[in-house]
């Protein structure tokens, strides 16, 4: 736990200096600054891949209706800045061809960076669930953490870490079509267990016939279950009855076979007793 108490305390300490930042608009530079957009750098630890172009756009015009409400946080560097947060804003913000824009500048370490980036796109549920998977996947590598002291310093459930920690099993296919949202999360969870040429046969499914996640659980318990059956097939093919029927008949009594079963049919009570008698 002591890791994750650590990890606590640091991320707790940047992510206040930030709020503060937000808040008061007191950094140490002294205030929010008109910095160029040619001038800021994306931040290379961003976990967040994918960003909804629709919803840029949508965020570009509220910017150029009311301009920019809230500030991005970057960190100066050797030929300009990099960013901390807000990296929807800044990408908006070049869409609506403004040249610059407002910006706190915080004084932060590059791991302080990485984790902030990480934990930011966490908390605000701004992840897809395969970058968020990855998200949880890195902080747990960085710090060696439990999914329970991870739970603890996220604020999220373990199970749902758990949960979405196992999508990263997902074939490259999977994975894509989750992140483009052809596919669930609940989808996915289903066709985890299968092989890939599997998992893209139900994807291609689901795709194409709007499978619902009830339908692909279906398929998938027969795509299981003739494997299932094979397997007893192959115990049953080595029991051999012939044998034992043949001395049946010699002694008088009619038999059938199926499957693993031998069934014996007899006329009357006396056979049974006589069948007894053999027995005893």
């Amino acid at each position: 736990m002591a890791k994750a108490s650590a990890l606590g305390r640091g991320l707790g300490a940047l992510l206040s200096e930030i709020e503060e930042a937000y808040d008061n608009e007191l950094p140490k530079r002294g205030g929010v600054e008109e910095i160029a957009l040619a001038k800021i750098r994306p931040n290379p630890y961003q976990p967040r891949k994918h960003f909804d172009s629709e919803s840029l756009a949508e965020l570009a015009d509220s910017i150029k209706t009311h301009g920019l409400l809230q500030p991005v946080v970057v960190k100066e560097d050797l030929d300009g800045y990099i960013l901390i947060a807000g990296e929807r804003r800044l990408r908006a913000s070049k869409l609506a061809k403004n040249k610059t824009i407002k910006a706190i500048v915080v004084s932060v370490s590059d791991e302080q960076m990485r984790q902030q980036a990480l934990i930011e796109n966490i908390q605000r549920d701004e992840l897809n669930a395969i970058d968020l998977a990855q998200a949880y996947q890195e902080l747990i590598d960085i710090h060696e953490l439990t999914h329970e002291q991870l739970s603890q310093t996220v604020h999220k459930s373990r199970t749902q870490i758990t949960n979405t920690l196992r999508l990263l099993q997902l074939s490259e296919k999977g994975r894509k079509a989750l992140i483009e949202g052809k596919i669930t999360a609940g989808h996915a969870k289903v066709i985890l267990g299968l092989e890939p040429n599997e998992q893209a046969m139900m994807i291609d499914s689901v795709i194409g016939q709007k499978l619902s996640v009830r339908d692909v659980e279906t398929m998938v318990k027969k795509i299981k279950s003739p494997l299932a059956a094979q397997r007893d097939s192959s115990s049953v093919e080595e029991l051999d009855f012939s044998s034992l029927k043949k001395h049946l008949d010699l002694l008088g009594y009619k038999s059938g076979t199926k499957g693993y079963r031998l069934t014996i049919e007899f006329k009357d009570n006396d056979q049974i007793e006589s069948f007894l008698g053999l027995l005893s």
